[in-house]
């Protein structure tokens, strides 16, 4: 089995966030560590639980954590701010975790360059947004941690949502860019349309019937990875409700976490050996 050990939550702001409300709980944004014991770095992988950009699903974030564990990996749960937050809070959210993650990768037996995101249906639109929306850090910051990159290595999309146009889920939008949203801002937040060539190869998945999230999502973005010539995978399994998580009483959509694995290891992200 493999040894993990959770430790507490931390803030990614110790001294208060970027546009902050308060200092209640979902005013901090945090992580929460679930680390690997290994004589080598591991890979890690940042998790984004769903929730419509309004909470964010237990099942989606700790259970996630340890299956991770189980093969090898690092994670952290991220705790990212949702409405009333809009964007561009939850986005700097998440590239603080990757900046932080990779600022303290010697202190965590993380491995820098084998950082990647995962994230469920608005978590995974949050994901997909840091896949396609990333800089490499300020050199000149004061804040050591802004001076790492926040491009991830990979992304694992699960049944996410990806645009904000015809096939967008409409309180997802509604949440982060608001009832009447700029042209702008629509096309820059629907992820299919800010595909390069220097996009971070991905993992997807979703349910053909899928009744919240169409499953065009991510049709509409491995259409464009593949125009771009990245790599990724995408499963569309026939049947299935949405908010699945490790999808445990659904034993044909639970091969899900066996397929992923298999492209995690052939993509670096598995065990090294000493």
């Amino acid at each position: 089995m493999t040894e993990r050990q959770k430790t507490a939550p931390m803030l990614l702001w110790p001294q208060g966030a970027p546009g902050a409300r308060g200092t209640q709980q979902e005013d901090c944004p945090r992580l929460t560590p679930y680390l690997v014991r290994s004589d080598t770095p591991t890979a890690c992988i940042i998790v984004c639980p769903g929730g419509g950009y309004t909470m964010r699903a237990p099942h989606e974030g700790a259970p996630i954590a340890l299956w991770l564990n189980s093969i090898g990996i690092s994670a952290f749960v991220l705790d990212y701010r949702v409405a009333p937050y809009q964007h561009p809070y939850p986005l700097l959210d998440a590239q603080r975790a990757i900046r932080t993650v990779r600022c303290h990768a010697e202190e965590w037996n993380i491995d820098p360059k084998r950082v990647g995101i995962l994230g469920f249906s608005a978590g995974g639109h949050l994901a997909a947004t840091a896949g396609t929306h990333y800089d490499p850090g300020d050199a000149h910051a004061s804040d050591p941690i802004e001076r790492m990159g926040c491009r991830p290595d990979l992304m694992i999309l699960c049944y996410p949502v990806i645009s904000f146009g015809r096939s967008r889920h409409q309180g997802s939008r509604v949440n982060l860019i608001g009832e009447e949203p700029s042209e702008e801002l629509v096309e820059l937040l629907s992820n299919e349309r800010q595909v390069t060539a220097d996009t971070p190869p991905a993992f997807m998945w979703h349910t053909a019937n899928d009744p919240v999230v169409p499953v065009a999502n991510v049709l509409l973005f491995a259409e464009q990875l593949a125009a771009h010539q990245i790599d990724f995978a995408l499963h569309v399994y026939p049947k299935g409700p949405h908010g699945l998580g490790l999808a445990e009483r659904y034993p044909d959509i639970a091969t899900w976490t066996a397929h992923c694995a298999s492209w995690l290891n052939c993509h670096g992200f598995g065990r090294r050996e000493s």
